[in-house]
């Protein structure tokens, strides 16, 4: 596999970082001081970003989108881990790849819209009681003889649930010999028995929401079932697998890049007994350790989006590629973010400087879309499984 950067790919990254350091960044400081994105600075920055071709990116330019591989896709969530959470969502979309299953009526109400940008979606799987182990939800959603479906339950920690139009749900439709069968629908916000709940206050990720949802016997129709029913945890752990490839393992290398860049300012321009303290030894072994481990990461990432993009024949491989650079990714970003306070020093710790901000929003990446201990256990099944052939890099 070649991973040198062709015209186009150069093109794409000069592009984002360009709008990131113009568009964006501005706007960072005032988001956490306030904890909200206004609205019209929301609308703003996702004009402008539509503008440029930069929205919805991942979706085939058949749906109106950017037709990215998933090569480039992670090229691009690098560069949007360079800025803060919230801006990333209003700028570039987070639409789902999951929503490519819509079918039919679906392909109007739901799919294309959120494409064009004008609703928004928001993954519905964690729930008090099942958080890693998605098997365990409990929310329902039963037949009636009208071809409804009855939904019932409540989900958590349901991220930019307050400006979503319509959630991805997952939900127990049966049983079949002795497990939980799950399905995924496609549920509007406004209906009848669904309410949001209280927007959970966090650590990090200032001006995003992470809501509560509550569904008591909300009346879906036949056309909200996503795909087939029964096939929701497979669909849900596909879905599931790109977003902590992209918005998690991705975007901490970004992060974590973006960091280290403001550490290699600081420790050229801070002086100590007379000289910058970058060439202390303690110093220099720090930003070398970073950059030795952002890089392993950064090939990791693309690893396993190459594998992504072999198809069907390369997706076990692909599962465990995602496991080990969300781990290796997420793992990296909280040493390198500690470093930087550590470099830093006092000013590290103080409100004035972003450093405290990268260091709360870095410590979440090691527990959402699975923990570093849930993925590890992945990796070590695979390989009681396969052996070492889990690192073929030919398979």
């Amino acid at each position: 596999m070649d991973f040198s950067l062709n015209d186009e790919q150069r093109l794409l990254i000069d592009t984002i970082r360009r709008f990131i350091r113009e568009a964006l960044a501005p706007l960072e400081d005032d988001v956490e001081r306030s904890g909200v994105l206004a609205p019209e600075a929301a609308a703003a920055i996702h004009a402008k970003a539509k503008a440029l071709g930069l929205y919805a990116m991942n979706i085939p330019a058949e749906h109106g989108g950017g037709g990215l591989s998933a090569v480039d896709t992670m090229l691009a969530e690098e560069q949007f881990g360079h800025t803060t959470d919230i801006l990333i969502r209003r700028a570039f979309g987070n639409v789902y790849e999951a929503l490519l299953a819509c079918r039919g009526v679906q392909v109007e109400r739901w799919l294309r819209p959120t494409v064009r940008g004008e609703r928004v979606c928001s993954i519905a799987i964690t729930e008090p009681g099942a958080g890693s182990d998605a098997a365990a939800i409990t929310t329902r959603a039963v037949p009636d003889a009208a071809g409804h479906w009855h939904l019932t339950g409540h989900k958590h920690f349901i991220s930019d649930g307050l400006v979503s139009d319509f959630f991805l749900v997952s939900a127990v439709t049966g049983e079949h010999e002795g497990r939980k069968q799950l399905s995924l629908f496609l549920v509007d916000k406004a209906l009848p028995g669904f309410t949001v709940g209280r927007d959970q206050p966090m650590m990090g990720l200032r001006g995003t929401s992470h809501v509560e949802l509550f569904f008591d016997d909300v009346v879906l129709g036949p056309e909200c079932l996503l795909g087939e029913r029964g096939h929701g945890f497979k669909m849900a752990m596909e879905v599931l697998g790109r977003v902590r490839l992209a918005q998690v393992a991705a975007r901490a290398v970004g992060k974590a890049s973006h960091v280290l860049e403001r550490m290699l300012d600081y420790a050229n321009q801070r002086q100590q007994f007379g000289r910058p303290i970058a060439e202390f030894q303690m110093i220099q072994q720090q930003l070398a350790d970073s950059a030795i481990e952002i890089s392993a990461a950064r090939w990791m990432v693309l690893h396993a989006a190459w594998l992504l993009d072999q198809g069907a024949s390369h997706a076990a491989a692909a599962r465990d590629a995602i496991s080990m650079a969300k781990v290796q990714a997420s793992e990296t970003l909280g040493r390198v973010v500690d470093r930087a306070v550590q470099i830093f020093g006092g000013m590290g710790y103080c409100k004035d400087l972003p450093v405290e901000r990268w260091y709360r929003d870095a410590r979440i990446y090691r527990i959402f879309d699975g923990t570093s201990e849930i993925h590890r256990g992945v990796i070590a099944k695979s390989l009681a499984r396969r052996g070492t052939s889990v690192f073929d890099l030919n398979r």
